[in-house]
C-alpha cells in the first residue's frame, strides 16, 4: 500500500498515506552529530560482528534504567534491526517442525520469520472487546510438546495494545512451566500513552532466563532507515545469535554504532517530546474514527497504530478488508493496510505517524468514502 501510494504521489495525486510504520520526525540532532564525527574521524571499518563494546554497555545502561532488566554485554548482540534480531532469533532457536505460539492480530513478519527457519506458526487470538489482551487459558490451549516459543509483542503492531504487568506475569508461568521461551519484541517500549511499559525480563532472574528481549532505535528515536537492533538473551542463546549473525552480515554499520549510543543515552525530554505528540495524534484519529458511524476500535495505548473495525460497511460492492483498503487508496486517496495481513479480518490499520492536518483531513475523506456506501 505504501507503493501504490507513492506511485500516486509520483503522479502528482494528493494521496494522505496512512500505511508507512514509521515516525515523520528527523533523528535527533545529537545522534546524527556523532555518526557524521564518526564518520570524519574514520571510523568506518569493521567491529566485532555483536557490536562494539561502548554500544553493548549502552545498551544494558538502557534495558536497566528503562526496562528495568539486569543483563551485561555478553547478552547483549547489535543487529541491523530489530527485524534482523528476530530472524537470527528463530534461527538459533526452531529445528523443523517446531511450534512457536504468535498472538493475533500480529505484524506478519513473526510468522514468515518462523516459517523460514522451518517452524510452525501456531495463532492465538485477541480480541477488541477485551481490548487485544490475550486469553492465558487460550495460550495455554495451544501448548503441545512442540512448542519451542512464545512471542509477545507489547505495544503492539497492529493494534496498539499493551499487556500489564498482570499479564506478563500469567504468560511467564505458563512458560516456565512448559520451559518454552519468551521472545519479547519490545521495539515499541518509549511510545506508551497513559500506562507503564513492562518487560518480561524485569519480572524475576527466573523469567529472565526464559525471555530473548527485542528493542532498537528505529520507533523511538526515529532512525528506521540506520538499521540498528539488539537481542538481549541469556548468554548461550547470545553467543549463537552472535555467531550465526558473524556467517552472515557480520557487525551493524560501524558509524551507526555510535550514533545509537547517543540515542539510547538521550536525555528523557528528547524523547518525550515525540512520544507527546504521537499521543496527541492518537487522541485525534480515535475522536475522529469514532465519529464514523459503525466504526469500532479500542484505545491503542501504545506504539502509533489504531486497527478500527470496519467490517459493517462490506456489502455488495466491498467484500472484505484487501477490498476496503483499495477503494479508500481510489476513491478516498488514503491509504491503509488491510487488518487481514495481521490475522485480523474486518479491520484496517491506520498508522498515525503522520502530521495532524493530515490525520483530520484523511479521517475525513475515509468517513465520506464509507458513508458513500451505503
Amino acid at each position: 500500500m505504501t507503493a501504490k501510494a507513492n506511485a500516486l504521489k509520483a503522479q502528482g495525486v494528493d494521496v494522505i498515506s496512512f500505511a508507512a510504520g514509521e515516525p515523520d520526525f528527523n533523528t535527533p540532532e545529537p545522534i546524527s552529530d556523532a555518526t557524521i564525527e564518526a564518520i570524519r574521524s574514520g571510523f568506518t571499518k569493521y567491529t566485532p560482528s555483536s557490536g562494539i563494546p561502548a554500544l553493548k554497555e549502552a545498551i544494558v545502561d538502557k534495558l536497566l534504567r528503562e526496562n528495568h532488566i539486569k543483563s551485561e554485554p555478553a547478552q547483549i548482540v547489535a543487529s541491523c534491526g530489530a527485524k534482523h534480531a528476530l530472524y537470527n532469533i528463530f534461527q538459533v532457536l526452531l529445528d523443523p517442525g517446531d511450534e512457536v505460539i504468535l498472538i493475533a492480530p500480529y505484524w506478519m513478519t513473526y510468522a514468515d520469520q518462523i516459517q523460514l527457519a522451518g517452524g510452525k506458526p501456531v495463532v492465538v487470538h485477541a480480541f477488541q472487546e477485551n481490548d487485544f489482551q490475550p486469553d492465558p487459558e487460550n495460550i495455554k490451549a495451544a501448548i503441545t510438546p512442540r512448542t519451542r516459543a512464545i512471542v509477545v509483542n507489547s505495544p503492539c503492531n497492529p493494534t496498539g495494545a499493551m499487556l500489564p504487568r498482570s499479564s506478563l506475569k500469567e504468560i511467564a508461568a505458563l512458560a516456565l512451566r512448559n520451559d518454552l521461551w519468551i521472545i519479547s519484541d519490545e521495539i515499541y517500549d518509549r511510545l506508551v500513552y497513559g500506562g507503564e511499559h513492562q518487560s518480561f525480563a524485569a519480572l524475576s532472574s527466573e523469567v529472565a532466563e526464559h525471555t530473548i528481549t527485542v528493542g532498537g532505535c528505529s520507533k523511538t528515536y526515529a532512525m528506521t532507515g540506520w538499521r540498528l537492533g539488539f537481542a538481549c538473551a541469556p548468554v548461550p542463546i547470545a553467543k549463537a545469535i552472535a555467531n550465526l549473525q558473524d556467517q552472515m552480515t557480520s557487525n551493524p554499520t560501524s558509524f551507526v554504532q555510535k550514533g545509537a549510543i547517543v540515542a539510547f543515552r538521550l536525555p528523557h525530554s528528547d524523547v518525550e517530546a515525540m512520544r507527546s505528540e504521537f499521543e496527541a495524534r492518537r487522541d485525534l484519529v480515535v475522536k475522529g474514527l469514532l465519529n464514523i458511524p459503525n466504526v469500532n476500535l479500542s484505545v491503542p495505548m501504545g506504539a502509533f497504530y489504531v486497527l478500527p473495525d470496519i467490517s459493517a460497511y462490506f456489502g455488495k460492492s466491498i467484500a472484505n478488508d484487501v477490498e476496503m483498503a483499495d477503494y479508500l487508496l481510489d476513491s478516498a486517496k488514503v491509504a491503509t493496510v488491510p487488518g487481514s495481513v495481521f490475522e485480523g479480518p474486518g479491520r484496517i490499520r491506520i498508522s498515525y505517524a503522520t502530521s495532524r492536518s493530515n490525520i483530520s483531513a484523511g479521517v475525513e475523506r475515509i468517513r465520506e468514502a464509507l458513508i458513500a456506501l451505503d
